[in-house]
Order: structure tokens, then C-alpha cells, then sequence
């Protein structure tokens, strides 16, 4: 298979999974808190990928092993937490949109930071896709404030979804520091190599959050335990290591946009979940998406 073909096949899996992933961080939050949730996923993510790829880090050179940690900080550690707190207080449909700004995040970043030229419609994309992050978020504290929100979430406050903006800055600089100073390692050595670098201070996290004191005795903890399981299976390890080799046959920009697809897939369980959407929220999607288009629209 070339590389076109594989390179949209990885593309639609990454969609469908990481699409997935923002229902399982809101049932996961049910029975764990936040910091359990983002600590809990890193550990047994870890455990998953040592298992299959510790020998694989024999390709990461000393010069490489600083950009695997800050990789493994920026793309990893920090969003863990940071997706995990902010989904405490917005819905799981709104934080996939809200995620769709990684390919403008990549454009500045790659722009500004790593010399990677623009083009003016990919300004535009920029400006447009900051408008509607802007309107969305402002959508859902009119709906909250006006008491036309009654979705799961119960204590609502859409200044959170800055958290997100934050983590997508992460991941931006994540993908862009991949492309320039570790296209030369695999992308099984990479993920492996990230979570070696995260999963101590994890696990101490983990520790100091009580989990393993009350594990044993409460049930709806370890239901949420199962779905955390689930998302660290596929929504972290296997679709990290996808989204590395994605890094490493596309452009960051294409590889970043996997936003684009996700939030139809997230939207959808949401709904199913008893999530609402207003058409305000809809229109400031719309616009988002349209700004991520254009941001990753070359020029002729």
C-alpha cells in the first residue's frame, strides 16, 4: 500500500478511535476524578507499550532522547490532565470541536517556531478558526447561563474550555518537534520512548491521588477503571503509535487533521449520551472547521 492510500487509512482509524476517546473520559470521570483518570491513563498505557515495544527505544539516539521527552511532556502528560479536568465541567461534544483547532495550533506553531512558510488563506484559516473557538465557547455559557443546557454535566463553567486550547497547543508543538528532529526513529520508538519519560511522575500522581486505597472497595470506581482500560488500549497506545507513523509519511498540518473528523464521531456518542447542541454552537463548529480548512489549504 503507498503511502497516499495508507496515509487517509490511518487517517479515518485515528477518527473513529480518538473520536471515541472523549465518551470514555466522561464515563471515566463518573467513578475517578480527574487527576486520577489523566494519571491511571498514562500508567497503563505504559504497561501496553512496553510490553510490545521496549526493545524498539534501542533506536532512539542519546541526541534524540531530550526531544522524546519534551514530545512525551507536550503531546502526552500535560493533555492527559488537562482534557481530564476540563471534561469535569464542559460536554464531551464540545471538547472534540474544541480539539479541531490543532491544525491552526500546528500552522502557528510550525509557522512562527520552525520555519514552516504559510500561505495567506492559511492566516485566514487561522483568524476564522480563532473566531469560532471564541463563539463557541461563548455559546455554551449563554446556553448555561439562559438554563437551556441539561446535559450530563452538572457543574458547567465553558471558561474550561481553555484547557483545551492549551493541550491542543501541546499537541501542536508535539507533532511539528516529531517531524523536525525525530522523522529518523520509528514511531513505536518514539511513543514507547514518551511514555518511559512520563510514567514515573504518573504513577507517583496516581499514588498520591489515593487511588489504590479504595480501588478494591468501590464498585463504580471500577467500572470507570474498565473504561479507562479501553482508552488507554486503543485511545492512547494504539493510536499514538498510528498517529506517529501518520507524523512520518504526511505533512504536520495533514497529520493534525484528524480534528477534523473526530468531533462528528464525538458529537455522536454524545448525542446518544443525552448531550444537547445549540444552533449557535453548531454555527460557531461550522466556522472552526471552515478555519481549520483553509488552514490547511495550500496554495496552487
Amino acid at each position: 500500500m503507498n503511502n497516499y492510500t495508507l496515509k487517509w487509512l490511518y487517517l479515518l482509524v485515528l477518527s473513529l478511535i480518538w473520536g471515541s476517546s472523549f465518551i470514555l473520559i466522561k464515563k471515566g470521570l463518573v467513578g475517578l476524578t480527574d487527576y486520577q483518570l489523566g494519571s491511571l491513563r498514562i500508567v497503563l498505557t505504559s504497561i501496553f507499550l512496553f510490553a510490545v515495544g521496549f526493545r524498539s527505544m534501542r533506536q532512539i539516539g542519546k541526541r534524540d532522547w531530550l526531544w522524546v521527552a519534551v514530545s512525551g511532556l507536550l503531546g502526552t502528560f500535560f493533555p492527559s490532565f488537562l482534557f481530564a479536568i476540563a471534561q469535569n465541567h464542559i460536554d464531551s461534544g464540545v471538547t472534540s470541536i474544541l480539539n479541531s483547532t490543532v491544525p491552526l495550533n500546528t500552522l502557528i506553531v510550525g509557522a512562527f517556531l520552525f520555519g514552516i512558510g504559510v500561505t495567506r488563506k492559511q492566516v485566514w484559516g487561522v483568524f476564522i478558526g480563532l473566531l469560532g473557538t471564541i463563539l463557541l465557547i461563548f455559546a455554551g455559557i449563554w446556553m448555561h447561563r439562559n438554563g437551556l443546557s441539561e446535559n450530563a454535566v452538572a457543574d458547567k463553567n465553558h471558561w474550561y474550555g481553555g484547557l483545551i486550547l492549551i493541550a491542543t497547543i501541546g499537541y501542536a508543538f508535539n507533532v511539528n518537534i516529531i517531524k523536525k528532529y525525530l522523522s529518523n526513529v520509528s514511531a513505536l520508538a518514539i511513543t514507547t520512548g514518551n511514555f518511559l519519560c512520563i510514567v514515573v511522575p504518573a504513577l507517583i500522581i496516581l499514588y498520591l491521588t489515593g487511588f489504590f486505597d479504595v480501588i478494591m472497595q468501590d464498585r463504580q470506581m471500577q467500572i470507570s477503571f474498565g473504561y479507562v482500560v479501553v482508552l488507554s488500549l486503543f485511545g492512547t497506545a494504539l493510536a499514538k503509535v498510528l498517529f506517529n507513523k501518520l507524523v512520518h509519511i504526511a505533512s504536520p498540518v495533514f497529520a493534525s487533521s484528524v480534528t477534523y473528523t473526530m468531533p462528528i464521531v464525538a458529537v455522536m456518542w454524545g448525542v446518544i449520551d443525552g448531550e444537547q447542541f445549540s444552533w449557535l454552537q453548531i454555527i460557531a463548529a461550522g466556522i472552526i472547521l471552515f478555519g481549520v480548512y483553509l488552514s490547511n489549504k495550500k496554495a496552487n
